[in-house]
């Protein structure tokens, strides 16, 4: 069988596709003018879940909705870019593992800023200095990223979006695995992978770097160092790599929050997620069931519970803040009456953003 006739039917479907693509991007870019001139925001999350959810829905295959999702990133990327040059900030350097969440949200089309701290993240969005951020929250293995979750309180800033991405560690040096004498890596990376270097290299010593990015860099110029971070960090500075996939967990996963200064909309039918900042105050200190009485209002309402998390308020001894992540939208009814009840009684209710459940 000769292969012409069909090589034939795939440059003409790719000379189709392209033609629909830049229409799309057309029609993209007319959106743009009107969002611009009646100030609308250029992301919109809701939509963009709205987007991928229909296309993924309507996926008859050969191709897995995680790579047509992986397309129509690219496509609704470059669409954003048509709209308005975005400037997203994320925790850095670049090749981190934020860094490639960041890429997985936004794709290759926006421009991306690397900052050194979640607190310079937050900064520059309040400041308008970059449009969105996207900022590590939680671990599947090592638990929530502390500094991230205490920035909420004092800032503004509403979560648009969440997005989560699979951490495969490696071990990067120039070094061979006998030689290393000391790893650097962040807090987190490390405790992912506390179990293979205790076994592999029990005498290491073990160092807190700003970023696993950064660890690279270090382990680049010093013999006998390693970092332990991805494997695009290692391509990217050049380093090699001793050993793959030396994170203990195989599930390990992050979820990442993207901040912007406005939130986002509903997008409906059950499909959206609200977290909250709550504050009980001397409720907590008077009242044994102060807990139960604040999940009361929610729960009577049938506005599910999907994490509560603690965390001391550094205002007074033994006075917490809790984060919740509940099922709804900020603007629904159920929700409304529920936060509105919160607060005869909580001395701080405070919304940190509705955003769509599932990226």
């Amino acid at each position: 069988m000769s292969l012409e006739p069909i090589r034939t039917k795939i440059d003409t479907i790719d000379l189709q596709l392209v033609e629909l693509i830049n229409e799309r991007l057309g029609l993209a870019a007319e959106i743009g003018k009107v969002k611009r001139s009646q100030g609308g925001q250029i992301y919109v999350a809701e939509r963009e879940d709205a987007v991928m959810r229909k296309v993924t829905g309507r996926n008859q295959g050969p191709i897995k909705n995680e790579a047509l999702r992986a397309i129509y990133r690219e496509i609704m990327s470059a669409a954003i870019a048509l709209e308005k040059p975005l400037m997203i900030a994320y925790l850095g350097p670049e090749a981190s593992n934020t860094h490639a969440a960041a890429m997985k949200k936004f794709g290759a089309s926006v421009d991306y800023h690397a900052m050194a701290t979640v607190s310079d993240i937050f900064t520059a969005v309040e400041k308008g200095e970059t449009d969105y951020a996207v900022i590590p929250i939680e671990n599947s293995t090592e638990g929530s990223v502390r500094e991230a979750l205490d920035s909420f309180v004092e800032s503004d800033l509403k979560i648009v979006a969440q997005l989560y991405l699979e951490i495969n560690h490696a071990l990067i040096s120039n070094s061979p695995l006998g030689a290393i004498t000391r790893v650097f890596s962040k807090d987190q990376a490390l405790a992912q992978c506390r179990h293979w270097l205790q076994r592999h290299l029990p005498h290491a010593q073990l160092i807190d770097a700003p970023s696993t990015s950064r660890a690279v860099q270090i382990a680049k110029g010093e013999p006998g160092t390693a970092a332990v971070a991805s494997e695009l960090s290692g391509d990217f500075h050049g380093v090699p790599i001793v050993e793959r996939n030396i994170q203990d967990k195989a599930d390990n996963t992050t979820r990442f929050f993207v901040i912007g200064r406005k939130p986002s909309g509903a997008v409906g039918g059950g499909k959206d997620l609200t977290s909250l900042l709550v504050s009980l105050g001397d409720e907590a200190a008077s009242h044994s069931g102060a807990l139960l009485k604040m999940l009361n209002p929610l729960a009577s309402r049938g506005i599910n519970l999907s994490k509560i998390e603690s965390r001391p308020s550094k205002k007074r001894p033994w006075d917490y803040y809790f984060f919740l992540d509940v099922t709804g939208h900020y603007e629904d009814v159920a929700m409304q009456e529920a936060l509105a009840e919160l607060k005869k009684f909580c001395p701080l209710v405070k919304w940190l953003g509705s955003y769509p459940a599932v990226s």
